[in-house]
């Protein structure tokens, strides 16, 4: 049995049927899952302080064929309401699409957002690419939890204003000098993780990042009041991701 609101090393594809137990016996399941899976970029995905991964395949075949299982594993434990989100980019947008159009259906399909941030090089072949891709599909073709995040507008009719997201979100990515940068070489802001898990999660709900590397889905769910449960392969992910936690609930318990 697994324990909700842990952070565990393993193989999701190893600790998920686990985890589907727990909450079968609880009469539980997952509101939002958020997977930042490998990228399949090609090469070592190094960090800060010696924290790496590999990141190559021998051709998509071969990482689709890594991921379908895990997408498989990961859709049995969502709720009737439940919502997935996968995050990825140009390498394998495209392929992702098409599986999770078999695994869940097309028209469960809600959003292809993008992330655009600015950092990082350009070319002079291509325009520069700045943005990544997210997924998002729902376990119901017709009935799932979301409360539309709000953002500043930026008309001049409507300045000083909120208005809702779009499909693209503009959240900064994390600069060299940011408090919460890790060192692990894929973090993703802990804004961007607050605003999907705000939207796609019902409050209290829980939320699964079956490969969570230095946790940023587990704190935002810690912050915003949801439950939680990780895992990731590396240790030192692990590591990470549980100091990190500890230190937002000791915030959220100072902040009372």
């Amino acid at each position: 049995m697994i324990d909700l609101d842990t952070i565990q090393t393993g193989d999701c594809l190893e600790r998920l049927p686990e985890l589907a137990e727990t909450l079968s016996v609880a009469g539980e399941a997952v509101d939002l899952a958020y997977l930042d899976p490998p990228f399949a970029t090609g090469r070592r995905q190094q960090g800060r302080d010696g924290h790496a991964y590999e990141d190559s395949w021998p051709s998509i075949e071969a990482w689709l064929a890594f991921m379908r299982p895990r997408l498989e594993v990961v859709i049995e434990t969502l709720s009737p309401n439940g919502a997935i989100l996968v995050h990825c980019d140009w390498r394998t947008s495209h392929h992702l699409r098409i599986l999770l159009d078999r695994l869940l259906g097309a028209d469960h399909f809600q959003n292809h957002l993008v992330w655009q941030y600015g950092l990082g090089g350009s070319s002079p072949r291509r325009f520069a690419r700045k943005h990544d891709d997210i997924l998002y599909y729902t376990k119901d073709a017709k009935t799932w939890h979301f409360e539309p995040p709000m953002v500043p507008a930026t008309s001049q009719r409507l300045r000083g204003r909120m208005k809702k997201a779009t499909d693209v979100l503009d959240v900064p990515s994390i600069n060299n000098m940011a408090h919460e940068r890790t060192g692990w070489p894929t973090q993703k802001p802990i804004a961007l993780l607050e605003l999907l898990v705000e939207a796609c999660c019902r409050p209290g709900g829980l939320v699964l990042d079956p490969m969570c590397g230095s946790g940023t889905t587990l704190v935002a769910a810690v912050g915003s009041s949801r439950r939680f449960v990780g895992f990731d392969r590396s240790p030192d992910a692990v590591a990470i991701a549980r100091r990190r936690v500890t230190e937002r609930r000791a915030l959220s318990l100072a902040a009372g």
